[in-house]
């Protein structure tokens, strides 16, 4: 299935974001696909019905019934018209309708009555994003079989800048593309197992060696692998992070054994492993049972190394499974990461330097370098996470082929 000749009904919120499903609009006419719009009431406060029906070629519908005719705007047969139904933005208001069928206006009727795949994009500020209830309410909309597109980080309506804002419509219209198959996912139905987040070695019951990871790189991976369609294992270290795709297998570990013994029961069945997790290299030797007082100006603590789980899996993977690592240097970068590709047997490493401004820890953006097997160098920009995580899917796709 592609884009192409389908119909695709597009479902607008009342979000200051609303502006953007005109350019939606305009980019599934140019891919070739016939369009209806249907609008909220508070939608309209945004952008104007004629503005939709415009740029779709088609009437833009409001509410059940028409002021100006006699018959009425059918949400059975909407449903059952559309071959992909979209809502961008989805408000908080109308997501909550969704997740609990509170069928109010024409939007959620067509929605309960549609039979075709739908894909939301969420659009609201920070703090409601995170607010408990929504997180709730997206949980509800995945477990009903509908698919979440992703919100970005960056500058938001009230002014703050964190997590909230809509999809970009050019990263929507990709999304489609590859999730209907016009561009095609080599990752559908793949085993993806991921480790992301820092692990804490205890040196008592209250201490630990540890570091600032806070595992969203890994998070941003797992769920764009889930909306390519693979069945993706995430093994989390301790993060106050989450995925919000609930698809998603989450195993919360803390230490690096914990991790490595996760990671062990899916070895022998995965497809693709990818080593994004911040594992802490060493570890007291003999952690103490008891919090530890303070009595000397001098404390000495034994460390030894923990297991290098990237390179235990090297050691045994088959020719069908395939391997990613992470490295995060402060000099000699590319020749450190060539060395992690031939010494843990892997595809190729997504390396990050903590020279580069606005890269590595406690950053929502990051700039990655991708060294492989073949020692060919490929240098990215810049990127929000979530833009680098498609960088990096899209190689190991390209890889795959």
């Amino acid at each position: 299935m592609s884009i192409r000749g389908k119909n695709v009904l597009v479902g607008v919120c009342g979000s200051i974001a609303a502006y953007k499903s005109a350019f939606i609009i305009r980019l599934l006419i140019k891919e070739g696909a016939e369009v209806r719009v249907i609008m909220t009431a508070n939608a309209q406060d945004f952008i104007t019905p004629l503005t939709l029906a415009t740029l779709s070629k088609n009437e833009c519908n409001t509410a059940f019934t028409n002021a100006t005719k006699t018959d009425w705007n059918n949400h059975v047969e909407l449903g059952l018209w559309a071959d992909v139904f979209l809502i961008a933005p989805l408000s908080a208001g109308t997501l909550a309708k969704l997740a609990n069928g509170i069928c109010d206006n024409l939007l959620v009727a067509t929605y309960l009555s549609a039979r075709c795949p739908v894909y939301f994009a969420p659009s609201m500020d920070e703090d409601m994003w995170k607010h408990g209830s929504t997180v709730a309410n997206i949980e509800k909309l995945i477990s009903y079989g509908n698919k979440i597109i992703s919100v970005n980080e960056g500058e938001l309506a009230s002014g703050l800048i964190g997590p909230g804002r809509m999809a970009e419509p050019e990263e929507i219209i990709s999304i489609l593309k590859k999730e209907l198959g016009e561009e095609g996912t080599l990752l559908k139905n793949k085993k993806v197992v991921i480790t992301a987040g820092p692990t804490y070695e205890a040196i008592d019951p209250v201490r630990f060696v540890g570091n600032h990871s806070t595992g969203k790189m890994g998070i941003c991976l797992a769920e764009l692998a889930a909306k390519r369609g693979a069945d993706v294992v995430l093994i989390l270290g301790p993060t106050l992070l989450k995925p919000i795709i609930g698809s998603i297998k989450v195993i919360n570990v803390v230490s690096a054994e914990q991790m490595y013994e996760a990671f062990q029961q899916h070895t022998a069945q995965l497809d693709i492993a990818i080593f994004s997790a911040a594992v802490a290299d060493y570890k007291p030797e003999n952690p103490a049972t008891q919090k530890i007082k303070k009595k000397t100006n001098d404390f000495q603590i034994q460390l030894v190394k923990t297991i290098d789980i990237a390179a235990e899996f090297g050691k045994i993977k088959k020719p069908n499974q395939l391997s990613v690592g992470f490295a995060l240097e402060t000099e000699n970068e590319t020749d450190n990461a060539s060395k992690k590709v031939t010494n843990k047997n892997l595809e190729f490493v997504v390396l990050n330097s903590l020279n580069d401004k606005g890269a590595g820890f406690r950053h929502p953006t990051n700039k990655i370098t991708i060294v492989d097997k073949q020692n060919k160098i490929t240098n990215f920009e810049l990127k929000t996470k979530e833009s680098v995580a498609e960088d990096i899917l899209d190689y190991l796709e390209s890889y795959i082929k």
